[in-house]
């Protein structure tokens, strides 16, 4: 029986240590910034990204990898009978898993592509069970049926700081910003389906904490809570601590705290967080 690879997207927020210690391949996304592209992950790291972010005169785009990129990958991969999962980002915020599935159906090697349906440390959560599973031993479809149930019990919440991101990105419309930063409102939107959908609104940093944590406390009750990570474009100081320090008055302490990627930062702007639990 041959190997399983796991390759992902840099969107995940697993470090560098942690994808060669476990081999997991990443396709990098790229982004464009005032004429200049950059390799995500590799020519811009998240901190130094935020800052020419700020001095770009338009905002920055990212575009999802050629699906030559990942048939390439793919071909090596299984050139010798190896099995491969390809897990990624949401597809309602990019076309990354299109340009994978386009692949894999181009590529001889067994691929199957899993559309997480979430970001950051969402999509890490999905991609550590993968590997945990596939160092025990399971199949390809034993592993892809966990990971549906991993996703369906993990929640994702975006608390962003500005909506000027969101607005030049086309996420919401001009009308609703200028509403929205006359009233200095946080808008706190969900990743449960996969997509950017708002549902509720905050009036400060500290009402947008209060509501997060509400929910958490709300959804993992009689649950066992697996993992916490806050994924932040610097929001760390304006609520990423202050939730961290409520995360901790429950008795969990070990939450992860990642600086999210580029391609993230671009549609949140910043000083965003983003809130991540998973619990059965």
């Amino acid at each position: 029986m041959g190997r399983i690879h796991i390759v992902t997207d840099s969107t995940c927020d697993l470090t560098k240590e942690e994808l060669m210690e476990h081999d997991i391949k990443v396709v990098p996304l790229t982004i464009q910034i005032d004429g200049k592209t950059y390799i995500d992950g590799k020519d811009v790291e998240p901190h130094s990204f935020l800052e020419l972010m700020q001095h770009s005169s338009n905002l920055p785009k990212s575009s999802q990898p050629a699906p030559g990129k990942f048939k390439e990958l793919y071909d090596e991969l299984g050139k010798d009978g190896d099995k491969i999962i390809s897990i990624h980002m949401t597809g309602s915020m990019s076309g990354t898993v299109d340009s994978a599935r386009q692949a894999a159906e181009l590529s001889s090697s067994d691929v199957t592509v899993v559309d997480s349906r979430y970001i950051a440390i969402a999509l890490a959560i999905q991609i550590r069970e993968a590997i945990k599973l596939r160092d025990a031993g399971a199949t390809v479809e034993q592993i892809v049926a966990r990971l549906d149930e991993v996703r369906k019990n993990t929640r994702l919440f975006v608390v962003v700081d500005t909506l000027e991101n969101l607005i030049k990105g086309g996420r919401i419309g001009k009308g609703k910003g200028m509403v929205g930063s006359l009233l200095n409102i946080k808008p706190i939107a969900t990743l449960d389906d996969g997509s950017y959908t708002p549902v509720a609104k905050a009036r400060s940093h500290k009402q947008a904490v209060s509501h997060l944590f509400k929910q958490f406390k709300e959804d993992v009750e009689g649950k066992t809570v697996k993992a916490v990570g806050i994924s932040h474009a610097d929001g760390l100081k304006t609520m990423g601590n202050a939730l961290i320090e409520q995360i901790h008055t429950t008795g969990f302490s070990d939450v992860e705290v990642k600086f999210t990627s580029p391609v993230i930062s671009t549609h949140t702007g910043p000083g965003a967080i983003g809130f991540i639990y998973f619990a059965e």
